[in-house]
């Protein structure tokens, strides 16, 4: 165990052992979703590539646009007519765009999410060139459908798709 005075108190970290690169990208992933402003589902991603951090997103309105929690706190944001939120972009959708919009090329990448893609988010994934998805929770079981669509796009079409589990436990604790 490890301690670091940081006066008044000291942080004590035990490690069990080194967290692998997919557990420490998709802890990150889960901090994200807590950035979130959806009322109804929060969701955090992470684009890697060659073990380097090259965009985060979490799902939520355009920035600019109204924040659900803020301006809608009890319902979220008015529906589409699919039943979809009407102003939310999926994290995936952010993280890509974003890396996008700072021209990065996302060829071989690899994604990780706190829910599994939708099946439109799933096109734009592969179309983007990533090749492995690792994803936390079902969006299938998340919307109380038969299929993860998107999962199942992705695999066809030759992405790398890994539902995640820990392999490390790391705890943090103030003493």
């Amino acid at each position: 165990m490890r301690c670091f005075s940081l006066k008044p108190n000291y942080l004590c970290i035990a490690f069990m052992s080194k967290p692998s690169f997919d557990d420490i990208y998709m802890e990150l992933a889960m901090n994200l979703a807590r950035k979130s402003h959806c009322v109804k589902m929060k969701v955090g991603a992470v684009l890697t590539k060659d073990t380097r951090i090259v965009s985060l997103g979490y799902n939520g309105p355009p920035s600019g646009t109204n924040n659900c929690d803020e301006e809608w706190p009890e319902t979220g944001c008015p529906r589409d007519s699919k039943g979809g939120c009407s102003l939310a972009l999926h994290a995936e959708q952010n993280a890509i765009l974003y890396a996008a919009k700072n021209r990065v090329t996302l060829e071989d990448a690899t994604l990780y999410l706190t829910l599994s893609p939708c099946l439109p988010c799933a096109r734009m994934i592969f179309s983007s060139g990533i090749k492995r998805v690792l994803f936390l929770n079902s969006y299938a079981m998340y919307k109380g459908i038969g299929i993860d669509e998107g999962t199942n796009f992705l695999r066809k079409f030759g992405v790398e798709v890994i539902q995640y589990t820990p392999n490390d436990i790391v705890e943090n604790s103030i003493v």
